[in-house]
């Protein structure tokens, strides 16, 4: 029997800001698990790896093990708690019956490299969920196989760069408004192109002049989202695209705010030419977190043979994996991220057509109902009406009372709100970027708007009390640059012996 690994913890169960470890909880003899008696001849393993000490884990009960995951998971703010107005990630609620069809054993025991002749119902789950993507977004075909969204862009950019190259063509600028999404200049980048960045006018939109006068035979193409990050639909979108093709170029849609034009616009009638959709954003998968996500990329016509692949496709004899005929290959291990797909399906079909309306129509109500309680304080950062998300600065209350906007987003915390996104777009001073979706009821924007207006009249009475906040979460205000400025990048374990212990 292995010396046991800690002692028991005099730290609090419950309660209090303190949660002990799982070393701390560790006691001799105890454990979370059982095996059954060993039904076959026991052999000595003689491996030069095998340690001749015992590994020294802790030795934790099984009700012990639950509790503290349980106290630690209720630290952490989710969708399924309240609402998450996080401007441009559309954190909305991820129905249960989607969960239920990933959990059938067919779909989640399948072994991902299982031959397509006995995987025929995974096949129909992936090429149902393609064609209806594109018919949502007015493409021809659709792979599966990115990871997430700024996988997607990458993706997108390694098309444009192929489809360049195969008309003997080698461009090497991609035009990105200045109101993008970070990870679109980091994209460009890695595939090996030069950003060459467009301002935006009065309006908040993309500047058509300057754009013209960006545009020139050197442009591989742009990246655009539309509504764009503002929360405002580009009014000269047609133009724009008609600029780039008249060039040769391609343009790239992403689709980060696809959630609030859904089923009403298509960005391929548009004038767009590859499209990048996020899962976890418009189609309610699971987000974030660093585990499994899939962000989609569509094409037209044109950009179908160029496709990661090998791709579903239907064939005399069933349905088998394709390659393009002058793919780029693989981006993703297998075919991506197969249960998040499944999942997005299910939502898509639960809705059907007119519920996947329905959601970009609420959640633009939703966005222009919250922006309309809101007070003086949250000034617009730029005229008209807004889309399924709106940014509103600070910058006057910062001026008046010294609370920033950042202030304002931990003092949402201690009223049950997630914050939403601080200081994005950079093109607005002090910004605050909120999106409500459209799975949040009148009741919840209400007291959503009531919450940040009662910070706001704080602000102006105890500008200390926000500056501080939060005031009842498990951490307060930890340094967010600390990590960044002083990363870890090892960790060894501590030498600890129990009878050391008292």
């Amino acid at each position: 029997m292995p010396e046991p690994a800690g002692r028991a913890s005099s730290a609090p169960l419950v309660g209090g800001s303190a949660e002990p470890t799982l070393r701390e909880l560790s006691a001799p003899g105890r454990r979370a698990w059982s095996l059954p008696d060993l039904d076959v001849p026991e052999r000595p393993l003689d491996l030069p790896e095998l340690s001749a000490e015992p590994v020294p884990l802790p030795e934790v009960a099984e009700r012990d093990l639950v509790a503290h995951f349980t106290r630690l998971a209720h630290r952490n703010f989710a969708v399924d708690l309240g609402a998450y107005p996080l401007g441009s990630c559309t954190m909305k609620y991820n129905p249960k019956v989607c969960d239920w069809a990933a959990e059938h054993p067919g779909f989640r025991d399948l072994h991902p490299q299982t031959p397509a002749e006995f995987s025929q119902g995974s096949l129909a789950v992936m090429l149902e969920a393609e064609e209806i993507l594109c018919a949502l977004t007015g493409m021809t075909r659709a792979t599966f196989q990115p990871a997430a969204g700024a996988a997607g862009e990458l993706t997108g950019l390694l098309l444009m760069r192929a489809y360049h190259e195969a008309r003997g063509r080698h461009p090497t600028t991609v035009l990105i408004p200045d109101t993008a999404h970070g990870t679109n200049p980091a994209s460009v980048t890695l595939s090996g192109y030069t950003v060459r960045h467009v301002a935006s006018d009065d309006r908040g939109m993309v500047d058509l002049e300057q754009l013209r006068a960006a545009t020139d035979d050197d442009v591989a193409g742009l990246m655009l989202t539309n509504p764009n990050t503002l929360g405002v639909f580009e009014h000269d979108i047609v133009e724009m695209a008609r600029l780039i093709h008249d060039v040769d170029g391609l343009v790239y849609y992403d689709g980060a705010n696809l959630n609030a034009i859904l089923g009403v616009a298509r960005p391929g009638d548009m004038g767009f030419d590859i499209v990048h959709s996020n899962l976890h954003k418009t189609f309610a998968t699971p987000h974030g977190g660093g585990g499994p996500g899939a962000g989609p990329v569509a094409v037209v016509d044109r950009l179908v043979e160029f496709l990661p692949g090998p791709m579903p496709t239907r064939t005399d004899s069933g349905l088998a994996w394709v390659m393009p005929e002058r793919s780029i290959g693989r981006v993703h291990g297998n075919h991506g991220n197969f249960l998040v797909v499944l999942r997005a399906l299910t939502y898509m079909l639960a809705l059907g057509g007119p519920g996947l309306r329905r959601v970009a129509e609420r959640s633009v109500l939703n966005a222009r109902y919250l922006a309309a309680m809101l007070g003086d304080d949250f000034r617009p950062g730029y005229p008209g009406p807004c889309m399924h998300e709106f940014v509103v600065s600070v910058a006057a209350l910062k001026r008046r009372t010294g609370v920033r906007a950042m202030d304002v987003a931990k003092a949402l915390l201690d009223r049950g709100f997630h914050a939403p996104t601080v200081y994005f777009p950079l093109v607005v001073e002090e910004a605050l970027m909120i999106e409500p979706t459209e799975t949040e009821s009148p009741e919840t924007m209400e007291a959503l708007a009531a919450a940040l207006n009662e910070i706001a009249a704080a602000a102006v009475t105890d500008p200390l009390v926000v500056q501080t906040a939060p005031h009842h979460t498990p951490v307060s205000r930890p340094d967010e640059a600390l990590a960044a400025r002083h990363p870890v990048l090892t960790w060894d374990m501590p030498a600890f012996d129990h009878r050391d212990a008292p």
